[in-house]
């Protein structure tokens, strides 16, 4: 039987990975195979100058075929090597991240509702919906503390491509999800409620 493959979509900063990481402690960190998006970014070869200036923000700026390949390899029950990417660099770090295949799958990325092959991979969709001045203040506290990035690059970068890109693409996708948690990985309820239905759906596995 396929593993039961979830996806936690949702807006820059909205809460993603705190609702991921509650999913994970309450269902069983041995119970399931956690890739992100984050970690598919294309290898750009241009120079550093130049890889900052992109739109990371764009459907395109993702290896789709990459990711839905690996899912599918997780699927048919085999380990695949997840690329790990370099935020400070802007590139993909020569490692790689050995995920093995388990009775979960669950990945999370800000346009992963927006690829409609990628959609098709998942039984269960959901979205992360938080104000846009709280996923602001959450990008600008993590890049500068985890991603080396200076104030001022931070709001340039959310000014031209991060906020056009949520309401291009982002938003949109909402009406993909099969459940809405407003708030994030703060509505503990609606974790509870989430998890609490993957756990059920194990126990008939």
């Amino acid at each position: 039987m396929k593993p039961i493959t979830i996806g936690v979509a949702g807006g820059s900063g909205s809460g993603k990975t705190t609702v991921a990481l509650s999913i994970l402690e309450k269902v069983g960190f041995e119970n399931i195979a956690y890739i992100s998006h984050d970690s598919y970014y294309r290898n750009w070869t241009l120079p550093l100058e130049e890889r900052a200036k992109l739109n990371y923000d764009h459907p395109d700026a993702f290896d789709n075929d990459l990711f839905i390949e690996q899912i599918e390899i997780l699927q048919s029950d085999r380990a695949i090597e997840c690329p790990v990417y370099d935020f400070k660099a802007h590139s993909r770090s020569t490692e790689t991240r050995r995920v093995e295949p388990q009775k979960v799958i669950l990945i999370d990325g800000i346009l992963i509702f927006a690829d409609k092959k990628l959609r098709e991979l998942m039984g269960i969709k959901i979205f992360v919906d938080t104000d846009s001045d709280i996923r602001f203040i959450r990008r600008l506290q993590r890049d500068i503390t985890e991603r080396g990035r200076t104030t001022q690059s931070v709001i340039d970068q959310y000014q031209k491509t991060v906020r056009p890109m949520h309401l291009e693409f982002v938003e949109p996708s909402k009406r993909y999800a099969d459940v809405i948690i407003p708030e994030g990985g703060f509505n503990s309820a609606a974790v509870e409620m989430v998890a609490a239905r993957v756990k059920s759906l194990l126990l008939k596995k």
